[in-house]
């Protein structure tokens, strides 16, 4: 039985209307049509998170932009975090009613939809690349999970706390924090993800005991070349969002969803219910 569906989109880097990523990437339609995916599923979401680079450059206009692509939603909570693609105070006066984004400092929050508790963390450090976590947030991680020791949860951030083996992007990873972290959740049992953006491609490791993972984006994906000295480049691989599904065990199951026009369904059996030869 599902207790609670939790989307996870990220890096859909949204620019103003009439403009493209990196000269050559209309990046709204692709989540357009990963919201509408969403949507469609036989499941209905409880909540959807976006772990970061929301916007390419963070300014009014591409949140704006953003806002009205997130519209078909509705009613769904949706809730924000930066990446180091985003300004954070103007992603806090632009979603001015998302109060769990706070006032002043790291966007630092928690929240708990049914069974299932989402504890967000800012690794996004101002006009850098790479991302950190400080000890205050550490600090207030540590007491969330102590203070609900039994209820699922899930831990994001934008920048990914291990190393992916894609040399240039390991380079701009989480610098700060990653060590302290795994040791916090590996005192945690009832974590059941840590998941983050950034990398734009589906990848996961055993963390703390749990799983961390990355997420494809919704838009462009990163090539995949383990190399430390990988070129920097980016690919029109299929997008993507992973699907965060909490079963009736408190376990997680995650599923990563596709986005896409595909032939199907087609079913394995003819009508009468004979295995098709």
């Amino acid at each position: 039985m599902l207790k609670t569906l939790l989307i996870q989109m990220t890096d859909p880097h949204i620019r103003e209307e009439g403009r493209l990523a990196y000269g050559r990437l209309n990046t709204a339609p692709y989540l357009k049509q990963a919201i509408e995916h969403a949507l469609a599923l036989p499941q209905k979401p409880d909540a959807i998170v976006l772990t970061g680079d929301l916007t390419d450059f963070g300014r009014p206009q591409e949140y704006a932009h953003l806002r009205r692509l997130l519209a078909p939603l509705g009613t769904i909570p949706v809730y924000l975090l930066p990446g180091n693609h985003d300004d954070r105070p103007q992603l806090r006066a632009s979603f001015p009613e998302h109060t769990y984004l706070g006032k002043t400092g790291p966007v630092c929050y928690g929240v708990d939809m049914g069974e299932l508790r989402l504890l967000a963390l800012d690794s996004a450090v101002a006009g850098a690349s790479a991302g950190s976590l400080d000890q205050e947030q550490l600090d207030w991680l540590a007491a969330e999970l102590s203070a609900q020791p039994k209820r699922p949860t899930v831990i994001a951030l934008h920048h990914p706390p291990f190393n992916t083996l894609i040399g240039h992007m390991d380079k701009i990873g989480l610098l700060n924090g990653a060590e302290q972290l795994e040791a916090i959740v590996r005192q945690h049992s009832n974590v059941e993800r840590v998941i983050s953006g950034h990398l734009h491609r589906n990848i996961q490791i055993r963390f703390g005991g749990t799983i961390a993972s990355t997420a494809p984006s919704v838009a462009h994906q990163v090539c995949l070349d383990l190399a430390e000295d990988a070129t920097s480049a980016w690919t029109l691989e299929p997008p993507g969002y992973a699907v965060h599904a909490l079963s009736n065990h408190g376990q997680i199951v995650t599923h990563t969803a596709t986005v896409g026009q595909f032939d199907g369904p087609f079913a394995f059996h003819e009508p009468s219910g004979k295995l098709i030869d």
